[in-house]
């Protein structure tokens, strides 16, 4: 009888173990990263541009032609060529960042249709970025990156300025840049 007992409370006991340990295992304490992420890291004071130093700081588009003005269609249909010849596969037709690679890509693509994105940026801080792609971010954008080519091969200056101005005209109406000011 009391092998009976045994068995009925080690019969009962086992499943409720493995249970427990389950349960223990797929349940982690949260812990903070190692360091500090940033999404959008401060670009550095100069970079090199085809062999040529460019003072980030206090640079302006020159082609943004912005509020109260509207900007020249010329050079924004100019910038919309760029992008569809270099942008869409990855930040998509839309600019929402669903183009046909953007689902391989960690992390995704910025939307440039969330104002959340775009109006915080500087065209200088888009110039750097679209220059220098993900290999050129600073160690506090990682462990996240980005998969952003490098352009500064591919692309002209006047090319990369032409995009920017594409980006904030076709973000939608009032979507205007950060300024220095």
């Amino acid at each position: 009888r009391w092998a009976t007992g045994v068995r009925w409370t080690v019969a009962g006991l086992a499943p409720l173990l493995v249970g427990v340990q389950a349960y223990a295992g797929i349940t982690s304490p949260s812990a903070p990263p190692a360091e500090l992420r940033q999404t959008h890291p401060a670009p550095p004071p100069s970079i090199q541009f085809r062999g040529r130093a460019i003072q980030i700081q206090g640079l302006d588009n020159p082609f943004w032609q912005g509020p109260p003005q509207q900007p020249n269609p010329a050079l924004v249909d100019q910038g919309r060529a760029v992008y569809v010849s270099n942008c869409v596969f990855c930040h998509g037709d839309t600019l929402e960042g669903d183009g046909h690679f953007a689902g391989g890509l960690s992390p995704a693509p910025a939307d440039f249709t969330d104002p959340a994105t775009i109006t915080q940026l500087q065209q200088a801080y888009l110039f750097w970025r679209i220059t220098k792609g993900g290999s050129g971010l600073p160690a506090e954008s990682a462990p996240w990156n980005s998969a952003m080519p490098a352009w500064e091969d591919t692309l002209t200056e006047d090319e990369i300025w032409k995009v920017i101005t594409y980006l904030y005209e076709a973000s939608g109406p009032g979507v205007n840049p950060r300024t220095w000011d």
